[in-house]
């Protein structure tokens, strides 16, 4: 991976295995990467609290691993998931952390 161009970090786009869906962005370092393909569940780079951070280790909604997938820059992450616990993925308590809140004109 090319953590160089985010100061140690790559974007990570978390997708739904099984419906495609795109539930939330985070990033991750090396060190989340490697947390990530150790545990089976996702986890990311917090930039605000500067420390690793697993999704869902206080709502048990994690998200389990299924495959991840770089681009062709190495730069960025698809990560396909599939959710454990209610379904929710966003802190706001909504399944996704996308909403359609803008369209094209």
């Amino acid at each position: 991976m090319d953590y160089s161009k985010l100061n140690g970090l790559v974007p990570a786009v978390v997708q739904h295995a099984d419906t495609n869906e795109v539930l939330m962005v985070g990033f991750m370092n090396d060190a989340a990467v490697a947390a990530t393909l150790e545990s089976g569940y996702v986890t990311f780079y917090s930039r605000t609290r500067q420390t690793l951070w697993t999704k869902g280790e206080t709502s048990g909604n994690r998200l389990a691993v299924v495959e991840i997938l770089t681009d062709c820059d190495e730069d960025t992450l698809l990560v396909r998931a599939r959710v454990a616990g209610s379904g929710s993925v966003c802190h706001t308590g909504a399944r996704t952390c996308f909403s359609a809140t803008r369209r094209p004109a």
